[in-house]
Order: C-alpha cells, then sequence, then structure tokens
C-alpha cells in the first residue's frame, strides 16, 4: 500500500513521524511545509496544485495531521468517486483523533483510522451510517472480500435499506457463514444482493457482487490477431450470461507463451496469463472433447478445456471455436464467509 502523509507544523511533525512507525510496514512518502523540511520530510512544492494532484492519483491512503479544512481544501478539486478514490484521514496535531474524511468503505479510510487510533491510542471518529448503527456495509465487504459491484447506485440503495430493514441475498456459491444484520435469504422483490458471476438479475433492482473466479482456457492459431481473441471472448461470455468482470486470468498452452495477439489482449483486459506444459495439460482430469488435429500441433487433444480446468472446479462452457479461436470457461472454487468485514472491517496489513 503506498501512503501519503502530511504535516504542517513541528507538533505535527511529531505526530506523523509516530503515524510513520505504526505504519512501518506501508511505503510512504512524507511531506511538510518548505521550512520544516528535512531528512524524513520533503517540502510541498509551490505552487502546490498539481503536487496535491499527484498525490491523489498515487497514493492509496493521504494522511493529513492537520485541521480538518486544511485536508479539505487540498483534495477537494481531485475528489472523483468512491471507487478510485483513495482513502483520506486526518489527524488533529496532538494525534487524539483520527478522523475518515474520504473513501471510508471501498477505499478502506474507516478501517485505517480504526487501526490508526488502536496503535496511536487515539479514538478514531467514524460518521458512516453503517458503522456507527452496527450494520452490514456492503461495499466494505465487497471490497474487502474481493468483489466487483455491478452498479454504485444500487450499493448506495442496498445500505439504505440494510439501515431501514432487511435486503435479501442469493448466491450461486455455498454460503458458509451465518448471514450479517440486515441480510436475509431471498430471491426475488425489489431490491436485493446477487453473489454470481453471470448476469442475470433476480430482483427488480439488483446488486450483483462478482467475484474473480472464471478461468478462461484458449486456444488459437499461430499469428492470430488481438481483436480476434476479444471478438471471440466477448461471443463466449456473451451468450452464456458471464459477467467479464469475473474473469480472473487466461490459460493455454506454454506453446503460445510468446504469440503476440495473445499476450495483448491479456494486457488490454489487464489479466495475467497462465501457460502449461502438454505433460501439465494431459494430467488435468476429465473427458475433454479430443481432435487429433490438436494433438499433432501441441500433443495435447484439446488445449482451451484443459487449461481453463487446471486449478478450477467446474467447466461452465465446453471448447467453443469462434474465428480461429477455441475458447472455453472453467470456474475455481469460491465459498462466500460473511466476518470481521460486516462493519467497517480492516485496513489490510
Amino acid at each position: 500500500m503506498k501512503v501519503a502523509i502530511f504535516a504542517y507544523s513541528r507538533q505535527g511533525l511529531d505526530t506523523a513521524r509516530r503515524v510513520k512507525k505504526a505504519l512501518a510496514w506501508e511505503e510512504i512518502r512524507c511531506y511538510t511545509v518548505a521550512r520544516l523540511a528535512g531528512e524524513d520530510f520533503d517540502p510541498v512544492p509551490q505552487p502546490s496544485r498539481d503536487f496535491y494532484r499527484a498525490c491523489f492519483s498515487w497514493a492509496d491512503a493521504m494522511i493529513f495531521v492537520s485541521s480538518c479544512g486544511i485536508a479539505v481544501r487540498e483534495i477537494a478539486p481531485f475528489v472523483r468517486d468512491k471507487r478510485r478514490d483513495p482513502a483520506v484521514v486526518c489527524l488533529d496535531e496532538l494525534g487524539q483523533f483520527v478522523i475518515p474524511l474520504l473513501s471510508g468503505h471501498i477505499g478502506g479510510a474507516n478501517a485505517l483510522a480504526g487501526s490508526l487510533a488502536e496503535k496511536l491510542g487515539a479514538t478514531a471518529v467514524i460518521t458512516t451510517a453503517t458503522d456507527i448503527h452496527g450494520k452490514f456495509s456492503v461495499d466494505t465487504w465487497a471490497a474487502e472480500g474481493g468483489y466487483a459491484i455491478s452498479d454504485m447506485k444500487t450499493a448506495k440503495a442496498v445500505a439504505a435499506a440494510i439501515l431501514e430493514g432487511e435486503v435479501p441475498l442469493t448466491s450461486d456459491f455455498p454460503v458458509v457463514t451465518q448471514l450479517p444484520p440486515g441480510v436475509v435469504p431471498g430471491s426475488g422483490g425489489e431490491l436485493g444482493i446477487y453473489i454470481t458471476c453471470r448476469t442475470a438479475e433476480p430482483f427488480e433492482n439488483t446488486l450483483l457482487l462478482i467475484p474473480k473466479v472464471l478461468r478462461l482456457g484458449i486456444g488459437c492459431r499461430k499469428g492470430v490477431q488481438t481483436e480476434t481473441i476479444s471478438r471471440a471472448v466477448d461471443q463466449v461470455l456473451r451468450e452464456n450470461g458471464l459477467d467479464p468482470k469475473s474473469v480472473k486470468c487466461v490459460a493455454s498452452i506454454d506453446l503460445k507463451a510468446q504469440e503476440p495477439g495473445l499476450l495483448e489482449f491479456c494486457r488490454e483486459k489487464g489479466l495475467p496469463a497462465e501457460f502449461y506444459t502438454p505433460e501439465e495439460l494431459m494430467n488435468v482430469p476429465g473427458h475433454f472433447a479430443p481432435s487429433e488435429f490438436v494433438r499433432g500441433v501441441t500433443g495435447v487433444d484439446n488445449v482451451c478445456q484443459r487449461a481453463a480446468m487446471l486449478g478450477a472446479e467446474t467447466l461452465l462452457v465446453e471448447k467453443t471455436v469462434c474465428g480461429g479461436v477455441t475458447v472455453a470457461v472453467a470456474a475455481e472454487h469460491w465459498e462466500v464467509r460473511f466476518g470481521k468485514a460486516v462493519c467497517g472491517g480492516h485496513w489490510p496489513r
């Protein structure tokens, strides 16, 4: 995690050093006014607007040892939305109070404030409604659990509904813990939560929480274009009602480890690529539609299905041929667990 710490007085520097020590495991940059800059604190350049803009883009968390007003004025021009903004936390100069100002849930500011307060002997001042009422925070839980959130407007509606009563939840994956307060089993109604890798919406207003569990097994001829692979994958996911946000990786045979079109597809989609030897693929248990032509070229009777299933639990889409590209989709094992992230969560360590 990347953290930027700001202090503007000598007393503030002392408290900032305590903060830095409490976060010794982080990548930290410390800044202060030019007259106080020294060995462990760099000066804030003037004019400072572009500097704070760069910090806002770089940091996972910005910690101001100052008044809330100073912090708000410095970050205000750059605030976008809660899915992308860093956690912003403010401490008074004496380190008595730790106040999350921005991205309390998804960005982790509430959790960071709680962690710092515990380590500094301070008081965390939390103002988000779900936290002060001890209710389930769906966006915190999703962010900490690695779930994509389909729509922030619907997430906000779910949070408001939980404050007033109960919201139904259905899941394609086994729920192995008790549901948190404010959430009940259900698969229909006006508003609800659906944990899935699919695009279906069982509620009139459905909040999809999407784990990264899908493995794309891809086979392709030599010299295939990136656009051809992209069209094939889009077609397979669309026709089978699978959400692209649930794709975890691309898998293929090591013969394709230097295939430019495939590698560029992975870069464009931000997906890691995994390549396996023919022996590893042939050892994958299960029945796969064989191709003698593919065996003759690669030494494996079926590349895409075997690659998709290596490390997966369930084959969702068998080999599908699209314009010289073969695609198969498998899902890894996934369990839904509710626990400490129900209210507020914990800043990652």
